[in-house]
């Protein structure tokens, strides 16, 4: 038996790796400028009247009819004069429109909605987008705060995050503690109804700032910074979603304590079901120490569990739905995220599969996809306006609020 000869290695400087990054960020340039709008930024999608009467929930005629009122935006023929289309955003004043009953009640603060898990790889920036986008087609305004230093959710809005983003544009102020406001970083983004606070790989900073400052100013407590940092905003928003790092860290904490509601997605197989489990036992052990012990308590309005990216034909899936049903009961959403081609070539495009105006597999497929996402949207629109309906409960004094808002958030 020959041996295998062993590889000439080459040491593999500091300076080389530098090289390597300077040219991973340059192929990140040339792919955006290739995939993306011809001005190197992402654009929403236009709407046929066909698609525009079904967001809306009534027939093709209806939206007919309604145009000759001349209320509602006309949209514009497209160039072959073949179809009307409509922008995203007047699909959105249709929307608004047509479900005035279904929005945020007057006196009611936005929802914030962190989306959460240790491991990398499990649809959680994909959840938080799609979720953002889909909660926008329903009439609400959007606010999407991205928190991890990879800035995943920050290039699925079209930017980069490592030479796009400058430290202002993240929650990396509030940290440090010049900023006590949120409000400086909001910026808006090609999709209609959504704004965004970016995230860049400077936010590791964020990881050294809150311990630093918890043992240097007396009475500080670098969980509630995000906490308060959004409190300026709520009244201008339906709904915040936080999209945290793959690792229960600082940043992490802080986006749970500033939530009314946790979605964690959770792919069924052994691996991801042993990491959540160690999500929640940690989790758990730091609000005993941060809350608990201090005489202090936490509510949330709901946690859901998200079974996401499913395999319909890994038969062990099956046997691992049945430990995540047990363990989480009815935390589990009622709705399964396949894992389709549809959503991979969207992501490799820098999109989701609201993103996608024609698909070019099959048909099925992505209708399939598409209304799993609608789905564990409309069910997330339920706790949502549930969340709301409380605040209304409040604040007419039909309801016992929560606690006080030093031990409820």
């Amino acid at each position: 038996m020959t041996s295998t000869p062993l590889p000439q290695l080459k040491p593999i400087t500091l300076a080389d790796i530098s090289n390597q990054a300077e040219r991973a960020i340059a192929m990140m340039g040339q792919i955006r400028s290739a995939m993306l709008a011809p001005t190197a930024r992402k654009v929403a999608p236009l709407y046929s009247l066909s698609q525009l009467a079904g967001m809306v929930g009534v027939e093709k005629g209806s939206i007919s009819h309604r145009l000759t009122k001349g209320d509602l935006p006309a949209g514009k023929l497209n160039a072959s004069g073949s179809r009307r289309e409509f922008t995203l955003a007047e699909s959105r004043e249709w929307i608004r429109e047509y479900r005035r009953d279904r929005l945020r009640p007057e006196g009611c603060e936005a929802v914030t909605i962190s989306i959460g898990n240790f491991k990398g790889g499990v649809s959680k920036t994909t959840t938080a987008v799609t979720l953002a986008q889909g909660l926008s087609l329903l009439g609400y305004k959007v606010l999407v705060i991205d928190t991890d230093p990879q800035g995943s959710l920050t290039t699925l809005f079209g930017i980069l995050p490592d030479t796009e983003v400058e430290e202002p544009d993240t929650i990396l102020p509030l940290c440090i503690g010049t900023e006590t406001s949120i409000r400086y970083a909001i910026r808006p983004t090609y999709w209609d109804g959504i704004d965004l606070v970016a995230a860049a790989p400077l936010l590791f900073g964020a990881e050294f700032a809150l311990p630093a400052r918890q043992t240097q100013e007396p009475g500080f407590e670098f969980w509630r910074v995000l906490d308060l940092g959004i409190d300026d905003v709520r009244a201008d928003y339906d709904v915040v979603i936080i999209d945290t790092p793959p690792a229960l860290s600082y940043t992490t904490i802080n986006a749970f304590i500033a939530s009314d509601g946790i979605i964690m997605p959770l792919p069924p197989n052994a691996l991801d079901f042993a990491s959540a489990s160690q999500f929640w036992n940690l989790f758990s052990d730091l609000t005993r120490e941060l809350l608990t012990k201090r005489g202090m308590d936490k509510h949330f309005d709901f946690i859901h569990i998200l079974l996401a990216r499913v395999d319909s034909a890994d038969a062990a899936s099956t046997v691992i739905r049945q430990w995540i049903g047990q363990t989480y009961a009815e935390k589990v959403l009622p709705v399964e995220i396949p894992k389709t081609a549809v959503t991979g070539v969207a992501s490799a495009e820098f999109g989701t599969v609201y993103d996608v105006s024609r698909y070019d597999g099959s048909a099925r497929t992505f209708k399939r996809a598409r209304d799993a996402y609608d789905s564990f949207v409309g069910h997330i629109e339920g706790s949502i306006r549930a969340v709301w309906a409380r605040q209304v409960g409040v604040l007419n004094g039909s309801t016992p609020g929560p606690q006080s808002k030093e031990t409820r958030r």
